[in-house]
This record gives structure tokens, sequence and C-alpha cells, in this order.
């Protein structure tokens, strides 16, 4: 049972990371969880959102007294994520989770732009995001490091390459137990460019609907 509905893109949360235009492939990636509670939510809520053109990021059940459930998700189409992306995405995924019931007792539900220094959380996302400073965790390490902090280079099959302090460090996507990008200067203008084309496309799109209505 839903107690609070929240629709809260966060600071900087309009985009959700540069998109460069592109349509963005979420299909045969699988959202991560932390316990099987969260993996029966994501596999309730995938289907609705991907209905209204959403594709969940991650999913979080936190807080003992009073839990939250946070939901974070970006357009299939273009990557992005606005205020009424997350109201619509919370009004499409609220009947589900009332009909459903998988979370026993009172919650809230918060539905949210990945931001800007968003999680990495697909292989994907390493792809989408080469050229940018993360900070990774690793499961195993590599020459007995886990943490890095640099430069995504590349990614090569389901290897990701990072460049920290002038060299290049590869490991397996399935190593990565945590993954951030790191705000800087570049990804906020690229995310602002984005933005700014992504409001242009939504403009276009709501004037040529009400010509045609009209």
């Amino acid at each position: 049972m839903t107690l609070k509905n929240i629709a809260d893109c966060p600071r900087w949360g309009r985009g959700g990371g540069p998109g460069r235009g592109r349509r963005f492939s979420h299909s045969g990636t699988k959202v991560r969880a932390s316990n099987p509670l969260e993996e029966k939510v994501i596999a309730l809520l995938e289907p609705a959102a991907a209905d209204v053109g959403y594709a969940l990021v991650r999913v979080r059940l936190s807080g003992l007294k009073r839990k939250r459930l946070q939901i974070m998700a970006e357009r299939i189409e273009d990557g992005t994520m606005n205020i009424d992306d997350c109201s619509k995405l919370s009004r499409a995924i609220s009947p589900v989770l009332e009909a459903e019931d998988p979370i026993k007792g009172f919650y809230d539900l918060e539905v949210s732009s990945p931001g800007i220094d968003r999680p990495l959380v697909r292989l994907e996302d390493f792809t989408r995001f080469v050229g940018h400073e993360a900070k990774i965790e690793l499961s195993a390490g590599v020459d007995g490091r886990r943490r890095y902090r640099g430069i995504i280079a590349g990614v090569a099959g389901d290897q990701v390459t990072m460049t920290v302090d002038g060299a290049d460090a590869t490991f397996p996507f399935a190593w990565v137990s945590e993954g951030r990008l790191v705000l800087t200067d570049k990804l906020i203008e690229e995310d602002l460019r984005r933005a700014k084309s992504a409001e242009a496309a939504d403009a276009l799109a709501k004037n040529k609907g009400e010509e045609e209505e009209s």
C-alpha cells in the first residue's frame, strides 16, 4: 500500500546524461537488484514502464519503520527524464504496485531521473559515457585493486577499460559492483546541450499534435 507518491526529479536530473540525440537500446539488459524483493518489483514494473516509453535504471527499497521505494528511470527514446516524465511514469506504475502489493505495509514511492552523475548499471552505460570520468568499485580486484576513479576509455565485448593515472585498467563488466559518473564541467555542458535538444523536440511534437487536433 502506497502512502505517498513523489515524482521528484533531482537537481541536474532533467537530462540524465548526454544523449547525443540517439535512441538507446535496453533490450537484453537487466536492472540489478540487491535482494529478492527488489527483483520482484523490477519484474512487475519493467513491462508497465516500457509500455509508456521508459526504461528502469535502478530500483531500491530502503528504510525500516518508513520504507521508501526509489525508481530511477529514463526515456527509451533518448535517455532523458524530466519532471513531467517522472509524473507520467509514477501514474503508470502506481496501479501495478497497488494491484500486486509486493511490499507489505506503508511506503513512499519516489520516481526520479538518474541525474547527471548517474549510476552506471548496464554495460551499455559505459559505452554511452566513453570519455567521461567515473568512480568504479569492483567485486574482484585487478592486481589487488578494487576501486578506480578515471576516464571510461572504451568497451570491447564484456570488457570495460578505464584510464587511471595515465594507465589503462581492463576488467569484466560483471565485476562492477558499484559505478557512478563524476560530476564534471564536461558532463554538465553536454547534458545542457542534450536537454535543450530534447525540449525543442518535445515542443515540436506538441505543436504538431495541436495542429492535427485543430
